[in-house]
């Protein structure tokens, strides 16, 4: 099982290159497979309560906490890193147009030698969408017409798209990611379309906010729409959550025993130094 790591958000440190290089840093000479960053474009002062991933409806960041845009974040991450694959989780993909989004991906993709994991959602926050412009309740049938775009703009040598949401005829996006068809597509969520789209058109699988019967019954979902897509499902990847502070042995075997390919450790220190000393007896104990 590999191990990816996401920084602390909720303290702010995200923005601070100080911060920032030494964790990955650390987390790349540690043997820790990837890093994390997420996204929101703008957060809404006073947000509806409907925050999927806790019973209080209310996302575990502040609502004032520096969140950088994730693309560039990980393009000076790839500047400072030689191995460490770079990855959203998750990019709300609604929230951008696929022409400038695929040219963006495949510009780090290319100068980090082919490091580039795009974890993708369709959004929770209403009021994020609708600040820039998209209609929250197509959020799913756009994020499903995005990935078709992207795809298209990676692999064909004039890349032709004609949908409800974007069109293009015969137009060629240079350069092209250097992974062989085109940047990784994990596909986030807790939902039943989640899990359809992921079998549909994933490299990999996100579940947020699953454990037990529920976690199972998501990825039978997900392997049933990838063989009705004509498509092998035990070639996409698992990637389950944790926490650092918190991943005991006991927590690592129900990982292994749900199939995960990976486990995306969240830290919650804002202290590096303690940061630094907590995911190195992680790596002690699990990646020795």
């Amino acid at each position: 099982m590999k191990f990816g790591i996401l920084p602390p958000y909720r303290t702010g440190v995200t923005a601070d290159p100080d911060w920032m290089g030494p964790f990955v840093r650390h987390a790349e000479a540690l043997g820790f497979e990837s890093v994390y960053v997420v996204e929101h474009v703008v957060v809404q002062a006073g947000y509806d309560e409907n925050y999927p991933y806790a019973p209080s409806g209310r996302m575990p960041l502040p609502v004032d906490c520096p969140i950088p845009d994730p693309l560039e974040l990980l393009a000076y991450l790839a500047g400072i890193t030689e191995r460490l694959v770079l990855g959203t989780g998750i990019l709300v993909l609604p929230a951008h147009e696929p022409a400038m989004l695929a040219k963006r991906l495949a510009t780090i993709d290319v100068l980090s030698k082919g490091r580039m994991r795009l974890g993708i959602g369709v959004g929770w926050q209403r009021e994020e969408l609708e600040a820039v412009g998209v209609d929250f309740g197509t959020r799913g049938a756009r994020t499903d017409e995005a990935i078709e775009a992207l795809q298209a703009l990676w692999t064909q040598d004039e890349a032709s798209h004609d949908g409800p949401f974007f069109s293009f005829d015969r137009v060629v996006s240079r350069p092209r990611p250097v992974q062989p068809g085109g940047i990784p597509i994990h596909v986030g969520g807790h939902s039943r379309a989640a899990a359809r789209r992921a079998g549909r058109y994933g490299s990999g699988f996100q579940p947020l906010g699953l454990e037990g019967e529920e976690l199972a019954a998501r990825i039978v979902e997900m392997r049933a729409a990838a063989v009705e897509a004509d498509r092998d499902p035990d070639a996409i990847e698992l990637s389950l959550g944790g926490l650092l502070d918190l991943c005991d042995d006991a927590a690592l075997a129900a990982a292994e025993a749900a199939g995960a390919h990976r486990l995306v450790l969240s830290t919650r220190n804002g202290d590096l130094d303690e940061t630094l000393a907590e995911m190195s007896a992680f790596a002690e104990r699990a990646l020795s």
